[in-house]
């Protein structure tokens, strides 16, 4: 057990939230740079709101580690963003949402924040997944932490009971990803060595869903090898879409949200890295490592 009383990464005591005041900007977590694909979605549908986007960078990549690594990393992230002035925190990140969206939601928000609000990307992916095929076989792509929380396949079936559901995990594509090897001769074996995987698990599937936001990077290498006929799924799209009509719905939220269209970033890691490593979203960011960005609100 943690000793909630020692400071977390971020210098603050664990889950902690400190009394910084909203309206401020839609907060973005993820475990490293893989949420920019989500991100750009968001500013692409919704570009009035101010947004800021906080990567974990110096522990990329959570698909390998632990619930209770994974639940006290996100929970420091979401601390962070907080005492920034978000009163709304997306988690762009599958392992968080899988692994720790729930228990920080039900468990942790109401004693801490009550008056903010965290959300996954999950649920928007889970809602739609089942439209996007034919034949009524889906697979989904993910990290070993996604499939084996078997989140995914627990909350399709709330909205497509007859759905056939296979998963597979990917531990290489994150870092693939991350070390920018995007176009190499490994990067094709591993991909298509997974995609044979899926296919050997239920060759009916039609559709499938990249349940992590790192893999859209991949997406046209997954295409050229995929039957022409199987339909591939990002999930950025769908969140944007869904989290517009989240704020529709709740103006209390929308109301605390800053709409300035300005677009920031924070890092755990190293700032130069992380800018770099931006390129590969097709991104040209500057950041500040999260330990001297407070004079961002």
């Amino acid at each position: 057990m943690m000793n909630k009383s020692q400071p977390d990464l971020f210098g603050a005591p664990y889950g902690t939230v400190t009394p910084m005041q909203y309206p401020g900007p839609i907060g973005v977590f993820d475990s490293g740079l893989g949420g920019l694909t989500i991100l750009n979605q968001l500013t692409k549908r919704l570009p009035q709101f101010d947004y800021l986007y906080l990567g974990d960078q110096a522990r990329v990549p959570y698909g390998t580690r632990s619930f209770e690594t994974v639940l006290r990393y996100t929970k420091e992230g979401v601390t962070e963003l907080f005492s920034r002035g978000c009163a709304l925190v997306i988690l762009a990140c599958n392992t968080a949402s899988a692994k720790a969206l729930r228990s920080l939601q039900q468990e942790w928000l109401p004693a801490a924040a009550p008056d903010r609000r965290i959300l996954g990307v999950l649920r928007p992916s889970t809602e739609e997944a089942g439209h996007f095929t034919h034949s009524g076989h889906l697979g989904i792509l993910a990290t070993p932490g996604t499939v084996r929380s078997n989140s995914y396949p627990i909350e399709i079936s709330h909205f497509f009971p007859k759905l056939a559901v296979s998963q597979l995990a990917c531990p290489l594509w994150v870092p693939l990803v991350e070390a920018g090897e995007l176009h190499s001769e490994g990067t094709r074996f591993f991909v298509a060595r997974d995609l044979k995987r899926l296919f050997e698990l239920d060759p009916l599937i039609d559709a499938v869903l990249l349940a992590c936001t790192h893999y859209p990077l991949l997406i046209d290498l997954v295409r050229s090898i995929v039957p022409p006929n199987v339909k591939i799924i990002e999930q950025g799209p769908l969140i944007a879409e869904k989290l517009q009509t989240y704020l529709e719905k709740h103006p209390e939220i929308r109301s605390r949200c800053t709409t300035k269209g300005t677009v920031r970033y924070i890092t755990t890691d190293k700032k130069e890295g992380f800018c770099e490593k931006s390129a590969l979203f097709g991104m040209a960011i500057e950041a500040d490592q999260v330990e001297e960005a407070h004079h961002f609100l």
